[in-house]
């Protein structure tokens, strides 16, 4: 198959973007693909470094340090990046190509200029997804909870048999096992700061606990001077100071779509410890989810008494589940579902 993928007009699909979950997820998506062995076409910023058939570069800027335009199609990054893609696709696009958005609401232009094609929002962890498009949600909680702010009437309570669920992925490559350590002696919390993320409650739970505390991410959430706080992190000291923490503290208050950072700490043999919302359920074991703080600082108790061998089995296990080899599969077999939407859909089995 051919698949056509915008990426975002403000970043580039390169490492040094790595603090944008969404540049990251099309990076890897285009390299997942090309090893499922479709043609991959990516509109995308002046860099690239992810794997595809045709890259073109759609910007001549170069966006820094965490900047994000409003995700609007009327805005006027948005837009100029929109009708460069349009014209591109155009030039390349065949009858049973697959576009696959990332941006939601703002990338709709795209969208209604191909109103003869499959046209698939292929990660949503948002919730400004595009009317009568294909979606793949990050989590079956998510898909139910845009779908619920969609409602509008009785026959918006019907589900969609083209939608699907199909969990993030994850490059195994950025989580080597060489960072695993066996001396662990800090919590650690990695992730916006703002207060919806339960910031409050990771310092409650170090402070009860003891135990010493490090944060990585963009904010500027107030911090006690004793936690040591390392700024926004890239992949590799990322997977280091999960290697090197006894647990990572992800309390999130509201409806968690997915949760990247959890299941990147499992990479590296660290439980998460989350709240009940969202797709933690999906994920995360249920002797890891706690509603008190009593039962977050029982949760650092037991992760203290993990071995080696436990902490490679969450490896192994989140390797099976989670890594581009695992979920690859998935989105291609989605995809020719997708495809016979050209024959006799819902009444036709997908090709192998």
């Amino acid at each position: 198959m051919r698949l056509h993928i915008p990426s975002l007009p403000h970043t580039c699909t390169t490492a040094e973007y790595s603090w944008c979950a969404y540049t990251q997820k099309v990076k890897k998506f285009c390299d997942m693909m090309m090893d499922q062995g479709h043609e991959v076409y990516l509109y995308a910023g002046v860099e690239n470094e992810a794997r595809c058939t045709e890259y073109l570069a759609v910007t001549d800027e170069k966006y820094l340090d965490g900047f994000i335009p409003e995700f609007n199609p009327d805005n006027r990054i948005f837009k100029r990046f929109n009708d460069k893609s349009i014209m591109l696709i155009k030039d390349r696009i065949e009858q049973h190509d697959i576009i696959c958005l990332i941006g939601g609401r703002a990338q709709l232009p795209i969208k209604e200029a191909f109103p003869n094609h499959i046209v698939c929002e292929f990660g949503i962890g948002y919730s400004g997804i595009i009317p009568d498009t294909h979606h793949v949600f990050e989590s079956f909680a998510w898909m139910h909870s845009v779908y619920g702010s969609q409602i509008n009437d009785a026959h918006d309570l019907n589900g969609r048999f083209y939608d699907t669920v199909i969990p993030n992925y994850f490059d195994k490559c950025e989580f080597p096992s060489k960072y695993m350590s066996n001396d662990r002696n800090y919590l650690l919390y990695v992730g916006r700061l703002i207060e919806r993320k339960g910031l409050q409650i990771v310092l409650e739970v170090a402070e009860r606990t003891g135990l010493p505390l490090h944060i990585a991410g963009s904010g500027n959430y107030p911090l006690p001077n004793w936690v040591e706080y390392h700024g926004v992190v890239g992949p590799q000291e990322r997977s280091k100071l999960m290697g090197g923490a006894i647990a990572l503290l992800a309390p999130t208050l509201y409806i968690e779509p997915f949760g990247g950072v959890t299941i990147e700490s499992l990479f590296m043999g660290t439980p998460a410890i989350t709240t009940n919302w969202g797709a933690f359920a999906e994920n995360i074991s249920p002797k890891w989810r706690c509603n008190s703080i009593a039962s977050f600082c029982n949760a650092v108790a037991e992760a203290q008494q993990l071995t080696s061998l436990h902490r490679t089995i969450f490896r192994t296990e989140t390797i099976q589940r989670f890594s581009l080899a695992a979920i690859g599969p998935e989105y291609d077999k989605y995809f020719r579902h997708l495809q016979t939407l050209f024959g006799q859909g819902f009444y036709e089995v997908p090709s192998a």
